[in-house]
């Protein structure tokens, strides 16, 4: 059985009937560089971009780099840029399918084999926009980064350096100046990046013009993202390539609803015409309403629930909402914590809320925990923090199921250290958790010495929350949850999640 790749695409091969399949797009020019080719972006970024294509609105296709020493460069070469993307959802109780061969990338660039053709990218005129979505993790400054690298090791280094290269290639030209529209769920991200830019170009010595060149002809807008996305269908993918008739080892699944919300110029609606296309993309002058409530209750609930189904032995999502006592902490969580804890239209987030929970409940969508688990420590500081600070600011009280779910998370990062993942066990099964490197040593030490008495467990607990460059900030000093989690987590160890969940009922 052949691949998806261009000759399948203008060949004479039969496709299954309700599969949208396009001309390959070769002559149309690069205008897109995207850090990043994981699931999220080709059913999000690229699906739009290959959406106003095919309507003819913005004529433009996207170079794809990858941000780390793994990635599908290869793959995405080898198919030329194609891969089979199926969005599922229900509509008003109808079940709803989309299938389309989605053709917006041109090719893929792996920056740790191919530098130069990196760079090279920069002097192209008609590359005017960069995406990325790298985690919560990918957007921070590292203080090892050098400009002679090839490459440095962070996200923004990677983007300096390329911006440093076109702006010495065009002369400093204002008008060759760029848009980035980073993807990564952190407050305020394209301000974020910007910031990190500045300060490696002083850090480096850069000319001050250089500085000026990116305040003044570079926009980094702050971006809010919303679609569920689990990625390959691993135990669909047999039935899926019989009836597709080829074989696509980067097909992609998500789900119908889509949203982004972006804080930009008006004028860039023109250059960038998503609404054009029919696609629910949002321009505003203040996201924050939408970010909060998007970050809180729809990943702010992935990230707090999905540990404490995890230790309970699920797999899915969906098997979450649904489970008698994991979808009652679910809800309970989104009602009764996140939404009180916010400042915002009650009727709004409950509006919002109920449409999240009936998304989890999606039939088609396998959206695996054990994905939704990496990188948790970064996740939970951006999307449950917050609400557990809010929460506690305004009732005086805890949390105590997002509470729980600290506790939950720390039970979890109990294993050891496998390269750069982390080896556990779950009710007699192992998995590999990702994470930052330096976290997952923190936790590994951290269990070393804990011999699982209550007094261990606060010592480990209070250990781990003063760790500021996980969390931005001591948690010890918020008062008694140090105390709280370490009970829980006792509680969790010794006598099984199942027991230990319920006292949050009675």
């Amino acid at each position: 059985m052949q691949n998806l790749n261009r000759q399948l695409l203008e060949g004479n091969f039969q496709f299954p009937e309700g599969l949208e399949v396009g001309k390959f797009p070769a002559e149309l020019p690069e205008k897109i560089i995207q850090f990043g080719e994981g699931n999220f972006l080709r059913a999000f970024v690229d699906w739009m971009v290959h959406e106003m294509n095919q309507k003819g609105l913005f004529n433009g296709r996207i170079v794809v780099v990858c941000p780390l020493p793994e990635g599908k460069m290869h793959q995405l070469n080898e198919q030329d840029g194609l891969y089979t993307l199926i969005l599922r959802g229900m509509n008003q109780g109808r079940s709803l399918s989309q299938e389309q061969i989605i053709s917006s990338v041109s090719r893929g660039i792996d920056l740790y084999e191919n530098w130069q053709n990196y760079l090279k990218c920069a002097e192209n005129p008609e590359i005017e926009f960069v995406v990325s979505n790298t985690t919560e993790a990918g957007i921070v400054y590292n203080s090892s980064d050098r400009p002679e690298n090839a490459p440095p090791s962070s996200f923004p280094a990677k983007l300096a350096v390329y911006l440093y290269h076109r702006y010495q290639f065009f002369s400093g030209d204002p008008k060759k100046g760029m848009v980035m529209l980073p993807c990564e769920l952190i407050e305020k991200n394209g301000d974020h990046l910007k910031r990190i830019i500045l300060r490696l170009a002083t850090e480096w010595e850069w000319p001050n013009d250089f500085c000026i060149w990116i305040e003044k002809h570079n926009q980094f807008l702050n971006t809010l993202v919303d679609r569920v996305v689990p990625g390959y269908p691993k135990d669909e993918i047999a039935e899926i390539t019989n009836r597709l008739g080829y074989k696509d080892p980067l097909l992609d699944t998500g789900e119908l609803f889509h949203l982004w919300v972006i804080e930009g110029a008006q004028d860039l609606k023109e250059r960038l015409p998503f609404t054009e296309a029919g696609l629910n993309v949002l321009w505003t002058d203040d996201m924050t309403p939408y970010r909060t409530r998007k970050v809180r209750i729809l990943n702010g609930s992935h990230t707090s629930c999905v540990p404490v189904a995890f230790l309970y032995g699920l797999d899915t999502v969906g098997e979450m909402v649904k489970h008698p006592v994991l979808g009652r902490y679910t809800r309970e969580v989104i009602f009764e914590e996140i939404i009180p804890a916010a400042d915002y239209d009650e009727a709004m987030l409950k509006d919002y809320a109920n449409a999240v929970v009936e998304r989890f409940e999606n039939p088609y969508i396998k959206h695996y925990l054990l994905s939704i688990l990496l990188n948790s420590t970064s996740k939970f500081k951006a999307r449950v923090l917050p609400t557990i600070l809010d929460y506690n600011r305004k009732t005086g009280l805890l949390p105590l199921k997002l509470s729980f779910s600290l506790a939950a998370l720390l039970a979890l990062y109990y294993g050891t250290i496998e390269g750069s993942t982390m080896k556990c066990c779950v009710k007699e099964k192992d998995f590999l958790l990702q994470d930052d490197l330096a976290t997952l040593e923190l936790m590994q030490d951290a269990w070393k010495t804990c011999d699982q008495s209550i007094e261990s467990i606060v010592n480990l607990v209070r250990h781990v929350f003063g760790q500021t460059s996980v969390w931005g900030q001591d948690l010890n000093k918020i008062a008694g949850l140090a105390e709280r989690v370490a009970s829980d987590l006792h509680a969790i160890l010794h006598e099984g999640i199942e027991k230990a969940i319920e006292r949050l009922f009675y």
